[in-house]
């Protein structure tokens, strides 16, 4: 994109842009889409445009083939980028995406499809941003009873997981610290993986769906993640991670509190 285009920009547009380029970014982009107005190729009986939709309201949205024969719902994040994408005048509706989502559980959508930044969500995507507010819903297990694991570190550290986590993490005021370790246990897994611990004030349910997401974006290979949550005083992985390893991640107080007493930017 050239610096006028930039310029052009509104927030769901940049937040797209900073989602592709760097996956610690994708959580705000998913927070803003669901806030946002998009547009839409269809109408509403005989109207377009801004419309205010009331239970039961009929409305007919275009599809657009895609390159594999399947179809997907094209919607845009501005007149602008909607007018660009269209040889001919259409009719448009504009409103919430989170409306379009819900209206259309089941499609597959397009986010600017001839855009240099797009997106597109399948239908199960779409149906766990509605419900956790992220696009990958992690899969939680519990130990049922006292296991043996094999611990220790990955030989090759996976940067561009680990960077992108940090970025993420050093969004949440509460996350204190993050550790990393490679964990086998031979009893379900037939190889050794990645685990995250989080340590953490309060609660941090929503911090582990986000830092589940942007793992499971970033891992090597696409393998595995798992998380967890550390605590001071805790055996096992808390232990392990505590007293064996240094963390990748640590929050800094220092130039929060010099930023009150006007040393300094937090």
């Amino acid at each position: 994109m050239d610096v006028m285009d930039v310029l052009q920009e509104n927030t769901l547009e940049e937040s797209l842009r900073l989602a592709a380029d760097e996956p610690a970014h994708r959580p705000d982009f998913f927070r803003i889409l669901l806030d946002s107005t998009v547009y839409v190729l269809g109408t509403a009986g005989a109207e377009e445009g801004t419309v205010n939709l009331e239970a039961g309201s009929k409305i007919g949205i275009l599809h657009w083939e895609k390159q594999d024969g399947t179809t997907a719902i094209p919607f845009f994040s501005s007149l602008e980028v909607l007018r660009k994408s269209i040889d001919a005048e259409q009719s448009y509706l504009e409103l919430p995406a989170k409306s379009l989502f819900e209206m259309t559980l089941g499609s597959n959508l397009v986010l600017n499809p001839k855009s240099p930044y797009g997106k597109e969500f399948i239908p199960e995507e779409v149906q766990n941003l509605l419900s956790d507010g992220v696009g990958r819903k992690a899969i939680q297990r519990t130990v049922q009873k006292e296991t043996k694991v094999l611990l220790g570190q990955p030989t090759s550290y996976p940067s561009e997981m680990i960077d992108s986590l940090t970025q993420l993490l050093a969004k949440h005021h509460n996350v204190k610290r993050a550790f990393l370790a490679l964990m086998h246990d031979v009893s379900v897994d037939e190889k050794p993986h990645l685990v995250i611990g989080i340590e953490a004030d309060g609660d941090i349910e929503f911090v582990m769906r986000e830092a589940g997401n942007v793992a499971g974006d970033t891992a090597p290979d696409g393998e595995p993640v798992d998380l967890c949550r550390v605590f001071e005083g805790e055996a096992g992985l808390s232990n392990y991670f505590l007293s064996q390893t240094e963390p990748f991640y640590e929050r800094k107080l220092g130039s929060k509190w010099r930023s009150f007493f006007g040393f300094g930017k937090a």
